[in-house]
């Protein structure tokens, strides 16, 4: 009998995976973007959408294994690893990507505990190839990834030994998730990345490729994993199937964290409709009738107050701040109270109504210490400031607050940024910003 190749095993893989009732969820993420195999792939790479397979890694693993690397990919898919975690690929690749496979292959392994399917890779040696520890069992790529910066350090995988005529130096590596060439100055190089005590990767992200796609393929993309979701859980259902509380998490229906804050500040401060007898209705006056005319009283002000501790990176904060200045523009406050914190505040801007326009441009975050929400009423309350409304951008890595704390008289709303499973209890009311 013939030997199937990388691509048969690979087609073959997709098909009995699709008829097992744990694994059919994933059924329609199979067709979705491009599955290749290569011969210049080392494992397998993916950008979140499409799938690249190295042939020689495909031929060494077993049915089991190249089940396990399968899904793996697919997972990434699912989640949108590429997308939503674009922040934590800019502070660093390589634990970014640790964190996201750690998530993946501890949820697989879940899926299937005896190893009746799937079974990690291994290589020549037997070792495991892959992520994989029991302390990160239950946490999201966020909460991996700041334990991983924790214990290797900041800066893990960001220096590389290079040769530069014949002298041995070090540099910063924009490429230091493996995926790059280097800068092309030397006679060669080696990654300097330090202990690392989690084994092997499994795969490589294509972040670049993720973060090129256009705002529109981002969403139609989005639309399209969660319809292939859907019709895999359903499926999942009829087959008698296991749906991890995880992937019931992401078919839950979303808010439109835009509209929710749109409405919020609207509700929030809503114009008083005022009478004045010192300006007659001009509709009525032709009539002989003596009315008085009303006028919408001003808004006041809103404060802003901007966590800078986070993952909040500078696209994140363009983007929120550019749609709370569009709705400003509707509801025209007399100004905007900007505050930037971490365990204090750290800065404090004021725009009035007239120079809305320029804040994007001129803002300037400050920050980078602890996280502790508390110090935004406290300040508030020093300074005296009576806004109508608090809104509050955080990731939402927070300890628990006293309502206390929060007596102010004034409508809060939290806006929590890629922390899906924030579930501290605040005071106001909360919406997530994908």
């Amino acid at each position: 009998m013939a030997k199937l190749t990388a691509e048969q095993r690979i087609e073959r893989c997709h098909v009995q995976l699709m008829k097992h009732p744990n694994f059919c969820l994933f059924s329609g993420l199979f067709m979705i973007g491009k599955v290749s195999v290569s011969d210049e792939v080392e494992t397998a790479v993916t950008n979140g959408l499409e799938v690249e397979y190295g042939r020689e890694f495909v031929d060494m693993l077993n049915d089991k294994a190249l089940a396990f690397l399968v899904l793996h990919e697919n997972m990434h898919k699912a989640y949108r690893h590429m997308v939503v975690w674009q922040g934590l690929y800019k502070k660093n690749a390589n634990l970014a990507n640790m964190a996201c496979d750690f998530v993946i292959n501890l949820q697989l392994q879940e899926y299937d505990p005896k190893g009746e399917v799937i079974e990690l890779p291994t290589d020549e040696n037997g070792e495991t190839i892959g992520c994989i520890d029991e302390e990160f069992r239950g946490m999201d790529a966020h909460q991996v990834f700041l334990l991983l910066e924790k214990k290797l350090g900041p800066n893990y995988g960001k220096r590389k030994i290079k040769v530069l005529r014949g002298v041995t130096v070090e540099c910063d590596d924009p490429n230091a998730d493996g995926g790059g060439e280097g800068d092309g100055d030397g006679d060669g190089d080696e990654e300097s990345d330090g202990d690392n005590p989690y084994g092997k990767p499994m795969d490589k992200h294509d972040w670049e490729g993720a973060s090129s796609m256009s705002e529109k393929e981002v969403s139609d993309n989005a639309k399209e994993i969660e319809s292939a979701l859907r019709q895999g859980a359903i499926l999942a259902g009829k087959m008698k199937g296991n749906l991890s509380r995880d992937i019931q998490e992401l078919l839950t229906p979303k808010i439109d964290w835009k509209e929710a804050l749109r409405d919020f500040i609207k509700t929030s401060t809503q114009g008083k409709d005022q009478s004045t007898w010192k300006r007659l209705h001009k509709r009525y006056i032709g009539m002989d009738i003596i009315m008085p005319s009303s006028y919408d009283e001003k808004i006041g002000s809103i404060v802003i107050a901007v966590d800078t501790s986070g993952s909040i990176g500078g696209a994140e904060l363009a983007q929120f701040l550019g749609e709370v200045k569009s709705i400003c523009d509707e509801v025209s406050p007399e100004r905007i109270d900007l505050l930037y914190w971490d365990t204090e505040v750290a800065s404090h801007e004021t725009y009035s109504n007239n120079e809305l326009a320029g804040l994007i441009e001129s803002t300037k975050a400050k920050g980078g210490g602890g996280t502790d929400p508390v110090c935004v009423p406290k300040y508030i309350k020093k300074k005296q400031l009576v806004p109508e409304c608090v809104i509050m951008l955080t990731d939402g890595y927070i300890n628990k607050q006293k309502d206390s704390d929060w007596q102010l008289n004034m409508p809060v709303l939290w806006c929590i940024k890629g922390n899906p499973r924030f579930d501290v209890k605040v005071v106001g009311k909360v919406v997530h910003i994908e």
